[in-house]
Formats: C-alpha cells, sequence, structure tokens
C-alpha cells in the first residue's frame, strides 16, 4: 500500500499565539493509504528522522468504508514528523492518521515557555482539527470518518490524549509551589522553564489567561479509545476524581528503563486510576525514547542519546508492536461502536 501525505496550516481564532498578534496557528500532518496509480516522493528535505516515502497529496485509495482517525500529539518540544512513524503503520493497518505541531512547544519553530508550561493548550489543537475538518480533508471527505476517532500521544502527547478521555489538571508540575529543592526546574528541552513562569505571569495577559485554564476540562467525547506512550510527571497533576470517571479505554506503554518518565512513577501510577486502562512495560532497558523514529546520521550526529537503544533491540520492532497493540485497540472498539 502506498502512502498518501498532506500537510498545512489552519488558525484557531479563538486562542492568541504567544505574542498576542494573531490566531493561534496548528500546523498538521496527514497520513493516509493512497491509490495505487500514485507517484512516490522521498521528503527533499534534511532531518533527524527516518521517513519512508510518501505521495504528497494523492487522492485516496478508496475503502470498503471510509477510514477511522487517529489523532496525534508528539512529545514536548517535538513534531507531528516524531510520530510519523507510528501515523504510517496506522495507515498499513487501516486507519488515516493527523498529526499537529503544538504552538510554543514545537521544534518547527522557536521555543516559548508559555507552550512548555501550558500543556493543557494542545489537546484543543486536536479537537479543533475536528472541529474544522472540512478545512483539510478537501476532496478526502468521505473516505475519512473523523465520527470514528482515537487519539495517541507520546510523553507530553500522552498528557495531551489524557486531558482529551477527560483528565482535569489541578496543577503544574513545574509551577514555583511544587518544586522539589533538588527536583528538574524543567524538561530536558527547557531546563529553567520554572523560572520564567512568575515574569510571565506578571507581564503577559496571553499567559495568565491560559494559565487560568489549567483546570478546565478538555473532554472530547469523540475520542473513543487512546494510546498514551511514555506518560511524564505532567500527569501527576491530574485529579484522581477526573481520572477515575474516565469510561474510555486506554493502553499505557513505557519501557522499563525510562529515566525522564519512570513507570512505576508515572505509568503505573496513572493505569491505577484509569478503570479502562491497560498497561504494559517493554522489557530489555527501553528508555524514553523508543517511541521517537528511527535516527538519520543527522539525528545521531546532534542528540545520539534519541536513537540510541540497548543492544539488542531494534527500535523498528518495538514500534510494530506498539502500532499492533494500538490497532487491536482501536478495532476493538471501532467494531463494538459498529454492531
Amino acid at each position: 500500500m502506498k502512502l498518501g501525505f498532506r500537510d498545512g496550516v489552519l488558525h484557531d481564532e479563538t486562542r492568541p499565539n504567544w505574542d498576542a498578534d494573531g490566531p493561534r496557528p496548528i500546523s498538521w500532518s496527514l497520513w493516509y493509504p493512497a491509490a495505487d496509480e500514485a507517484q512516490e516522493s522521498d521528503f527533499p528535505e534534511r532531518s533527524w528522522f527516518q521517513r519512508a516515502v510518501v505521495t504528497r497529496d494523492a487522492p485516496i485509495r478508496p475503502g470498503a468504508r471510509p477510514y477511522p482517525l487517529v489523532l496525534l500529539s508528539h512529545g514536548t518540544g517535538g513534531s507531528a514528523a516524531g510520530l510519523e512513524w507510528l501515523g504510517r503503520r496506522l495507515v498499513h493497518r487501516g486507519f488515516a492518521a493527523l498529526g499537529v505541531s503544538h504552538h510554543g512547544n514545537t521544534g518547527i519553530e522557536p521555543y516559548r515557555a508559555e507552550g512548555f508550561a501550558c500543556l493543557w493548550e494542545r489537546a484543543p489543537d486536536l479537537s479543533f482539527m475536528l472541529d474544522h475538518s472540512g478545512d483539510w480533508l478537501g476532496d478526502l471527505s468521505g473516505h475519512i470518518d473523523i465520527s470514528r476517532a482515537f487519539a495517541a500521544g507520546f510523553s507530553a502527547g500522552a498528557y495531551s490524549v489524557t486531558l482529551l478521555l477527560g483528565a482535569i489538571a489541578q496543577f503544574s508540575q513545574f509551577e514555583p509551589s511544587r518544586l522539589k529543592p533538588d527536583g528538574p526546574r524543567g524538561p530536558r528541552e527547557f531546563p529553567d522553564l520554572a523560572d520564567h513562569i512568575p515574569t510571565l505571569l506578571r507581564t503577559s495577559e496571553v499567559f495568565r489567561e491560559s494559565w487560568s485554564r489549567m483546570s478546565n476540562s478538555y473532554r472530547d467525547d469523540r475520542i473513543k479509545a487512546a494510546l498514551v506512550c511514555a506518560p511524564g510527571r505532567s500527569v501527576l497533576g491530574f485529579s484522581e476524581e477526573s481520572l477515575k470517571a474516565i469510561d474510555a479505554p486506554a493502553l499505557i506503554l513505557v519501557g522499563d528503563a525510562d529515566r525522564a518518565a519512570p513507570a512505576e512513577e508515572c505509568s503505573s501510577w496513572l493505569h491505577a486510576r484509569l478503570p479502562h486502562s491497560a498497561l504494559k512495560i517493554f522489557g530489555g532497558g527501553l528508555g524514553h525514547y523508543v517511541f521517537l523514529p528511527k535516527g538519520t546520521g543527522l539525528g545521531f550526529a546532534f542528540a545520539a542519546e534519541l536513537f540510541t537503544d540497548p543492544p539488542g533491540i531494534e527500535r523498528a520492532a518495538i514500534h510494530e508492536e506498539v502500532a499492533d497493540l494500538s490497532a487491536a485497540l482501536f478495532q476493538s472498539v471501532d467494531i463494538g461502536a459498529t454492531t
């Protein structure tokens, strides 16, 4: 099966960008089954990530029924391209996959402390794409069924999709009152994040308004199930009552040697409070970044730690297993909803 690919940018007029001089941008990437006659091409730009050849803007391959949609949310500081490995594998398992790059918290634009601190702004990005499907579907309308929608996220993206299921944040892990004297003051990509929050609260109206929305509900009942990969410590800020009220199924996956988001501290904690969740801990010394794509020479040159796995581990094999597990979950829910 050939892999179709389209991308673009939409703007959420209801939320400003972090500079307060325009609407919030939502960059998106869509992977879908392409028609057999479509012409394949490589990505011309250099990348840290290995990516499959695609048929850009190709017509869709007609299916027996419209393809269900999986929304993808990247890790902190990443981009939609960081989940291409999952998107294309889901296409080969009968889905379309739509990833977004979250403004201020993505590597396709300059990092912003606001985007790293206000992680709850990511969930509305995904709901926006469902609300405004007519702006990106185009001739694919009728072939992708947004009423059969699922979500998958890695790290901060795991936080995002759990919000869509109904989790409600009580606090941010990096707000000053929550910091431990010897604890981190920010994630790997923004290590002094906590030091920016007091200043932003004083000087930025956009930030203050977002901060006030921290404990809003971002539940989206169109999301039928979620894949939650390596959820970070940010999930510890969720209200336990809100987690226990979630009725959609979730599959939580994590490596046994994840130092950024330790399994027992984060994934097991979340699993114990999500009544319809399953947890799988991958053995073999797997770390946090096994949920990123395989690296190119450029990726190894600049950030080898993101792409180096223990001896005997083949990252592509882990990715295949993740795709199998997530597709099985989504298909079971999809079949149950249509019978």
